[in-house]
């Protein structure tokens, strides 16, 4: 699962013993070296699914990586936005590594250090891109955190995020996933300060309500490159939730 440059078991544990934040300055140097990190061909089929002729008449201008982590959120915006594309994130030493990166001359890629739930933004932005953020919310949090994001759209903009098929009860993946969220609850109610990285803590169902709730209107699209399961349904979709 991990490269072999990549964090060892005793980082990983100091990590998980630390705050969200402090774990991922840790992290940062190698975050890009372990299966955390959105992989390439997800970045690019999110890409292509967004520059399909017809998904967005005139395209999009503006957009923010939402906990953009190392930034691979921002790729998919550099290669959809045509003026600036903006990473933010509370992790000094994941933006550190962001910004070290090379990056396009356009669009203009700038990166802000700031709270998800707490953005410092005005509605200036008709995109807005989340890879793999969900889980570093509690579910009471979510309501806040999409009034948050809409707060930052255009009226029409558009709030992307991938949702993979979650896997079946029968399969080795859903019991390492479920298994990964109960120690998590229990180093949570046993250690301080509290990791919060829960793989299961939003459902579809839950997500879409709480979107149209927040004033979007929310739509899928397959994303093909993925294929599909043995009884039809995609592997891999893509919400976009158009603020109203």
């Amino acid at each position: 699962m991990f490269h072999p440059e990549g964090p060892s078991l005793r980082e990983l544990t100091v990590q998980a013993l630390s705050s969200v934040e402090h774990g991922y300055d840790l992290l940062a140097p190698k975050f890009d070296r372990t299966p955390f990190r959105t992989p390439a061909p997800l970045l690019g089929a999110m890409a292509t699914a967004l520059t399909r002729p017809g998904v967005r008449p005139g395209g999009y201008a503006h957009g923010l990586d939402l906990c953009c982590g190392t930034g691979a959120g921002v790729e998919v915006l550099a290669r959809v936005c045509r003026e600036t594309a903006t990473g933010v994130d509370f992790s000094t030493g994941m933006l550190d590594v962001a910004r070290a990166r090379p990056w396009p001359a356009a669009p203009r890629v700038s990166w802000v250090r700031a709270d998800a739930r707490a953005l410092p933004f005005a509605p200036a932005f008709d995109l807005v891109v989340s890879l793999g953020a969900f889980g570093h919310f509690l579910p009471r949090e979510l309501p806040a955190l999409l009034a948050q994001v809409r707060s930052v759209l255009r009226p029409g903009g558009d709030f992307v995020f991938p949702v993979l098929a979650p896997p079946r009860p029968t399969t080795r993946a859903y019991w390492m996933l479920a298994g990964f969220d109960a120690v998590m609850r229990v180093r949570n109610a046993l250690w301080r300060p509290p990791f919060v990285m829960y793989y299961r803590a939003f459902g579809p169902g839950a997500m879409e309500r709480e979107l149209t709730a927040a004033g979007f209107r929310v739509g899928l699209t397959t994303l093909p490159e993925f294929g599909r399961r043995d009884d039809g349904s995609p592997r891999v979709r893509m919400v976009t939730a158009r603020a109203q």
